[in-house]
């Protein structure tokens, strides 16, 4: 039988596709013909999550917590958001502007499609998370890209801003640590960014999902300078929970019923059970938490120092999250054509930088959340990669 590609939403045949998962995809079929792949492309903690979520999770299902929770969430999961927010940024966050979903993603889709209108407009960098536009465009709005610059981390800068606001303009979506570059916003430029939107009456979205993995400076939260914001985090990143399905957002109070609203239609709720680990993870896993970051530091390190020494450099270091932006225009200008022939001939998966906007051109993303062995593995075949290229070059 043959297919009718006019059956399909014009809206589900436009939607670009997730890069990072292509090359991952491409790899895996590599695989399956016995070829070896060191995976430096897709953005998932290599450790296991630790053992008292894990065995909250089994107590929780035994005990027969496997039913619908309150649509906001577990209480006692929301109280420990809560104390964690308080603990960590000094922010007073009412459990009841809380709402827990089934990861960060559904998270960030609510909140566009409670903050706009058809044609309102979400300020984002350019480059940015793949996914964001997405999010944006399936809410009816409008992603304005701001060009950002790596010396100036690949954050907003304030004055720049201006020119990109309009009477359309809803709301600035925030990143630090940021996904791709790894970079943080300072402690100024994000109290500048919430005068500006505080000052014309903008709500910013702040993804704090990569929040507490930092190695040099400290993570701000959103809450520390602006009640006019909602914050998005989850579990997936710092407690290694990515098939967890467990997030959650903070938003201002006119927005918790609302919000509810839309978690009642669209989710109902998140896994009881998993809620309950989440409690765990929160309460009981600092020691595992902390080792889990000193490791993620000793492979930046090393990663930044094997990455310089094959010429790569970096105007502005990234101190957060897992991952390096590298330039890399000076092997092969077109970045989606280097990450390829870099998996086809070093077995090496990276990502290209134009999934992350036309602003990420001319770089490649690695990430390091792999073991150091399988890092040095990948670092020596892209040396020996960049050496064969250098020879066919010359």
């Amino acid at each position: 039988m043959g297919t009718d590609s006019g059956a399909v939403s014009k809206r589900a045949l436009e939607l670009p596709s997730f890069i990072a998962m292509d090359v991952l995809e491409k790899a895996h079929e590599m695989e399956r013909q016995g070829i070896n792949i060191i995976h430096l492309e897709v953005g998932e903690p290599d450790f296991d999550t630790p053992v008292a979520v894990r065995r909250a999770a089994v107590e929780a299902m035994e005990k027969g917590d496997t039913h619908y929770t309150h649509s906001k969430g577990d209480y006692e999961l929301r109280c420990a958001i809560s104390e964690h927010y308080r603990v960590e940024y000094g922010a007073d966050v009412d459990p009841e502007r809380i709402i827990v979903t089934s990861g960060s993603s559904p998270g960030l889709f609510l909140s566009f499609v409670a903050l706009l209108n058809p044609g309102d407009e979400v300020m984002l960098s350019n480059p940015h998370y793949a996914c964001y536009p997405q999010f944006v465009e399936l809410a009816d709005g409008k992603p304005v890209y701001v060009p950002v610059r790596e010396e100036e981390s690949f954050q907003f800068v304030p004055e720049e801003m201006e020119r990109y606001l309009t009477a359309r303009t809803k709301s600035i979506l925030i990143n630090s640590p940021a996904n791709p570059t790894g970079t943080l916003i300072s402690d100024e430029r994000m109290a500048e960014v919430a005068r500006i939107a505080d000052a014309r009456g903008i709500h910013i979205v702040s993804d704090e999902i990569y929040h507490g993995l930092v190695y040099e400076g400290r993570a701000h939260s959103i809450l520390e300078y602006t009640d006019k914001a909602i914050v998005i985090n989850g579990f997936s990143k710092l407690y290694a929970m990515t098939g967890w399905r467990l997030g959650y957002m903070i938003v201002p109070p006119e927005f918790a019923r609302p919000v509810q609203k839309l978690g009642q239609n669209l989710l109902i709720c998140a896994n009881s059970f998993v809620q309950k680990a989440g409690i765990a993870a929160l309460t009981s896993t600092g020691e595992e938490v902390a080792e889990m970051k000193r490791i993620y530091g000793a492979r930046r390190t090393y990663m930044i120092g094997r990455l310089e020494k094959m010429g790569f450099t970096f105007k502005s270091k990234p101190t957060g999250a897992f991952y390096l932006f590298v330039n890399a225009s000076h092997i092969d200008p077109d970045c989606y054509r280097l990450a390829f022939d870099i998996l086809r001939k070093a077995r090496v998966g990276c990502t290209p930088g134009v999934d992350f906007g036309s602003g990420g051109e001319g770089y490649i993303r690695f990430t390091y959340a792999n073991s150091l062995e399988k890092i040095k593995e990948g670092m020596d075949r892209l040396e020996a990669y960049i050496e064969a290229a250098g020879k066919a070059g010359g």
